[in-house]
């Protein structure tokens, strides 16, 4: 006979995310948001309107996820209702991992449905920086980078270097790299803060135990809607060859760009591309991006969200610990989530920690 699992699984699964997804408000709040959009004028107030559009999307693609998830749901338990019927023990094993593949939808809608702030489904512009300690802390660094690439690539999101100051001898000095995908911003601005590696070094001939820092900081990649002014005069451009392996194409020509912004005294730089002009369109974005953080930092709130998101990045008040030695441990001390696999999480499962800081943020508010 069949193990029905109808009311250990399929139910308890769909039951978790009911109560936290509320159909009948959202379509109340669609309706309600639709009778607005229709309304005489609507338009004369450009920032107003594009925070109802942005709002209207945002709550239609969740209700349609959800209609989906419905469907799932529904032809899950009419299969079911057939292979008991029948007593057909073959369509067990499709049943279960049609069940299981609903459950991670479910895991990834119940990430998604906290993902609510303005920029959240944007691309993201990461930032890495290697903080005291010199090789050791420059080696760390690169070791996050790879473990959000390798991150990134288990979640088919696309990355690509646009800046890279390597160390002296081993590591780099600092990165910024783009990830293109929905919600890449949200998911990966949890990542901010100070990340601590505690471990024997391999660069100490000694086998001491050392504590390297890295920073990490997010940026969303702005849309073309959000005007951000940059004026050419207010504009310094230089180019210069790109560092790298000898003979390559990017050490023959200047093809690398750096862009100062003079009134803000901003310093961008890309070399990643072959070509010069795709390279001053790569810099220009980041630049783009990071002028508008500091147009939204001039607002009074936005200012004390500033100082306080400071305090909690500094040195001293890091976010999460990578221990090596004398035990194996990586803990997000914001959230108490542990993980005693430190190896799989530096080769980019970082799933456990995102979900469980989004959830705690979103039960905050």
């Amino acid at each position: 006979m069949i193990l029905n699992p109808k009311p250990k699984n399929s139910g308890i699964v769909f039951k978790r995310c009911e109560v936290i997804f509320d159909s009948a408000g959202i379509d109340a709040r669609l309706a309600e948001l639709d009778k607005l959009m229709t309304k005489p004028g609507f338009w004369d107030d450009t920032d107003k309107a594009r925070e109802v559009t942005r709002e209207r999307t945002q709550l239609s693609d969740w209700r349609q996820i959800w209609s989906s998830l419905e469907n799932d749901l529904e032809e899950i338990e009419i299969l079911l209702d057939l292979a008991i019927e029948e007593e057909s023990e073959e369509t067990e094993p499709e049943i279960r991992a049609r069940v299981a593949a609903l459950e991670k939808r479910l895991d990834i809608f119940e990430i998604q449905r906290t993902l609510s702030q303005p920029h959240d489904k944007n691309n993201a512009i990461v930032d890495i920086h290697a903080g005291a300690g010199g090789t050791e802390a420059q080696d760390w660094a690169e070791m996050l980078l790879r473990m959000y690439l390798r991150w990134a690539d288990r979640n088919d999101f696309k990355t690509k270097l646009v800046d890279v100051l390597d160390g002296e001898e081993a590591g780099i000095k600092s990165v910024t790299f783009t990830v293109a995908g929905d919600y890449a911003h949200g998911l990966l601005r949890s990542e901010i803060g100070i990340h601590r590696l505690v471990r024997i070094s391999p660069f100490d001939a000694s086998n001491r135990r050392h504590t390297s820092f890295a920073s990490v900081f997010v940026l969303p990649d702005i849309e073309d809607d959000i005007v951000i002014e940059i004026n050419d005069k207010d504009l310094r451009i230089d180019t210069f060859r790109a560092s790298g392996a000898g003979g390559q194409h990017v050490n023959k020509t200047s093809s690398a760009v750096r862009i100062t912004h003079l009134p803000t005294g901003l310093v961008v730089q890309c070399q990643d591309e072959k070509s010069q002009h795709r390279n001053k369109e790569i810099a220009m974005r980041v630049l783009r991006a990071r002028l508008y953080q500091l147009e939204e930092q001039k607002k009074a709130e936005e200012m004390k969200k500033v100082h306080d998101t400071k305090k909690e990045i500094a040195w001293g008040s890091q976010i999460r610990s990578y221990i090596l030695h004398p035990y194996r441990l990586i803990k997000d001390h914001r959230t108490s989530v542990e993980m005693g696999n430190v190896d799989a999480v530096l080769d980019g499962e970082l799933d456990s920690f995102i979900r469980a800081y989004l959830l705690s943020e979103a039960n905050k508010s």
